[in-house]
């Protein structure tokens, strides 16, 4: 009986398998394809309905191929980021069904002049569930922030910042767990901040300046722990600065410049080893800076001014190496400035020596002046200042006559050498180097320590008696014949013993005789920007992070030459081969053969010199120099350090910037380093193309000034709106024609 019901139920089981079933799968395949073909045609009605698309076609099938619509595999769109320098929106916005879009993941709108509330928008497409990415930077929104955004849980981008929106930011968005950039600034919004924005812990980039916020800054912020950027500038704010900020390790830039904010500083600043900048400057601080702030070992821009901040000036603030930009003018410091911080801000790139008064100590009572020789570090600097600065000029002005008249006196700075009867004059800033210790060192120049060749001489590495490793450039004697050799070997000298800067490479000393000229140059470990990118494994050294710093010291170093040095230094040869690297892949410029001097009461016309491929187009037909050529030879150069090769493709496209649309910047990136995968440095890398194409600019008046480029290079950036893969170098190019005080990445 049971395999009689066995047989049976298998009979049964067969039958409808063979026939039932396929009808069944066949239905419901009728029925998912009437469904999506249902949804595409409701997508492609919506495109059309809103009128966004008839410049480009009426052809609904064609719509995700038309730049700014993205769709998946089955044809739904996925990515509305239409182009706002070809279409406006506008009104038309309002005609869009955004229910039609279920799959829509990335929604930028970004100056489209669109009008309306921010409720109205969040009603308009709250049915998009799948959302991640909302932009709409740039527009005429105005109302309040609707609270209805806390339901886009998925969301990892919001963006609307530079619009009118007012009132307060809703509670509900610390419901936004995935959000990885929040940007609300440049609007209209007050009341405090929630402290439920502590609950976005995967929030890397929080921009809120330039509102009227107010109220304490939440201790709760201290929990973002993979924040990296805090921007909360131009609000007013008041309270303390919670010492919870001092967990965020990630964090590399806090600005909360113009607010009403007191109290001290706190001690755990110093916990945050990842910051590259401090800016806490027309606030209303007090007390002393702690000493803790010297542990921030990567800090490079610390602005303290415009405080009542008090006490002494911490030793440690001169453990920072990195520092580039301190300002402390306008507190109520006392005491005796550090010796140690003197002497290190002698060294830092675009400070001046005789202007640290004016940069840095406008408010210190006991600090009148300062030159070029720091004081030592027992005496008060009131008394001893004065006196110290009237010798110390009185000092220079006597160098500077018998230099002059070129009457060498000092016996540790000039020494003599014999070789064959000869007298062999080498000056020496230091008086440590002899000749015979050079000559010694290198086997008279053995061609075993020779390292390279530069534009005029050989290079060679030689290891002193006291274990310093120097680089000499010899001029052969061949070479030393040849006038314009002598004249550019000569030219060096000129402007390396007269410059001093952090990003250009030191000359320690050289010789001169017809039979034997060289020079002694800090030596630089990794040679030059070329080799390392020319070599594959090298080259991966350079990550993203490197090679921006990189740029940055390289533009520091043109901005001194051009507007720190009286008269104006240009240096003509400005390319990978001459950006030199040390140990720590720092970027020194090099190779001042060719460096000119721009007198303002000349035509300053000059022979084509520089390396092909770097050379400002217009030199070819004016053959007047001008600071502009550096500028222009900077911009080929960043390119370059981006790319991991020279730009030359790119260079000969730029008479026709339409031919760059389809050419996208993550496409020209170096491809043997993986794609950036912080937002910070993503930020950074479409920041340095956008200044590398303005200063790329045909018309040299249209290009910034290298003060400028270093400018924008410590400015606010905002944050990316767009992922990198959709940012065209026809963008970067717009946008570096566009540059004012701060051109910010493209939206």
């Amino acid at each position: 009986m049971m395999n009689l019901n066995m047989s049976l139920a298998i009979t049964t089981l067969m039958v409808w398998i063979t026939t039932v079933l396929p009808s069944y799968v066949a239905s419901q395949v009728t029925a998912t394809t009437s469904a999506t073909a249902l949804s595409l045609e409701q997508e492609a009605k919506a495109i059309l309905q809103s009128g966004w698309w008839s410049s480009y076609s009426n052809d609904t099938l064609q719509r995700c191929n038309w730049t700014g619509i993205s769709c998946n595999d089955a044809g739904s769109v996925i990515e509305i980021n239409p182009p706002s320098d070809v279409i406006k929106v506008g009104d038309k916005f309002k005609n869009m069904d955004f229910s039609s879009f279920p799959n829509l993941v990335f929604l930028s709108l970004n100056r489209h002049e669109l009008n309306g509330t921010t409720e109205d928008f969040v009603i308009n497409i709250s049915s998009l569930s799948r959302l991640t990415h909302i932009n709409l930077f740039s527009n005429y929104l105005y109302g309040r922030l609707s609270p209805r955004l806390g339901n886009f849980t998925r969301l990892e981008y919001l963006d609307f910042s530079s619009n009118q929106i007012n009132g307060s930011i809703p509670v509900e968005i610390g419901k936004l767990k995935n959000l990885v950039t929040l940007d609300l600034s440049d609007n209209k919004l007050f009341g405090s901040i929630p402290s439920t924005l502590g609950k976005l812990t995967n929030l890397e980039t929080l921009y809120l300046f330039c509102n009227s916020l107010n109220g304490s800054i939440p201790s709760t912020l201290g929990d973002l722990t993979n924040l990296e950027i805090l921007y909360l500038s131009y609000n007013y704010l008041d309270g303390s600065i919670p010492s919870t900020l001092g967990k965020l390790t990630k964090l590399q830039s806090i600005q909360l410049t113009a607010n009403l904010i007191q109290g001290s500083i706190p001690k755990e600043i110093g916990d945050l080893e990842a910051l590259t900048s401090l800016q806490l400057s027309q606030n209303l601080l007090s007390g002393p800076i702690p000493h803790q702030i010297g542990n921030c070992f990567k800090l490079k821009l610390l602005n303290l001014s415009n405080n009542n901040l008090q006490g002494l000036i911490p030793n440690q603030i001169s453990n920072i190496s990195s520092l580039d930009r301190v300002d402390l003018r306008n507190n109520d410091f006392s005491g005796v400035v550090p010796y140690n911080f003197l002497e290190a801000m002698y060294h830092h790139p675009n400070i001046s020596c005789y202007r640290i008064d004016a940069e840095i100590f406008g408010g210190h009572k006991n600090l009148a002046t300062y030159s070029c020789s720091p004081v030592k570090k027992s005496y008060n600097l009131q008394i001893f200042l004065p006196l110290a600065s009237f010798v110390a000029l009185f000092l220079l002005g006597c160098l500077l006559l018998l230099w002059r008249h070129k009457v060498k006196v000092n016996p540790t700075s000039v020494l003599q050498a014999t070789k064959n009867g000869d007298p062999f004059s080498m000056w020496n800033y230091d008086g440590k180097i002899a000749y015979e210790d050079i000559i010694a060192a290198t086997n008279d120049f053995d061609v075993r320590y020779c390292i390279g060749t530069g534009g005029y001489g050989s290079v060679y590495r030689a290891q002193l008696p006291s274990g310093k490793v120097v680089a000499l450039k010899k001029l052969h004697r061949l070479e030393a014949e040849e006038p314009a050799f002598d004249r550019s070997f000569r030219n060096e000298i000129k402007f390396l013993t007269e410059v001093r800067h952090r990003n250009i490479v030191k000359l320690h000393g050289y010789c001169l005789h017809k039979r034997c000229m060289f020079l002694i140059y800090e030596y630089m470990e990794r040679g030059s920007l070329f080799f390392m990118l020319s070599d594959d494994v090298q080259a991966v050294e350079l990550d993203w992070a490197k090679r921006v710093n990189i740029i940055n010291s390289t533009a520091y170093a043109l901005s001194y030459l051009h507007f720190e040095c009286t008269p104006i230094i240009v240096h003509r040869d400005i390319s990978s081969n001459n950006i030199l690297l040390n140990s720590d892949l720092e970027a020194f410029v090099s190779d001042f053969g060719t460096a000119r001097i721009i007198d303002p009461d000349s035509s300053n016309q000059t022979r084509i010199v520089g390396t092909y491929g770097y050379v400002a187009p217009e030199l070819a037909y004016t053959m007047v120099v001008t600071e502009k050529c550096d500028v222009y030879s900077f911009g080929v150069l960043a390119l370059e350090t981006l790319a991991g090769k020279h730009p030359a493709e790119i260079l000969s496209l730029l008479s026709a910037p339409s031919s760059l649309q389809n050419m996208m910047l993550i496409d020209v990136l170096d491809p043997r380093l993986s794609p950036p995968t912080s937002q910070l440095v993503a930020q950074n890398i479409v920041h340095v193309a956008t200044i590398a194409f303005a200063c790329l600019q045909a018309d040299p008046k249209l290009r910034p000034t290298m003060k400028h480029v270093s400018q924008m290079f410590l400015s606010c950036q905002r944050s990316l709106s767009n992922p990198l893969r959709t940012i065209s170098l026809l963008q970067l190019v717009n946008c570096g024609m566009h540059m004012e005080g701060s051109c910010q990445a493209p939206k």
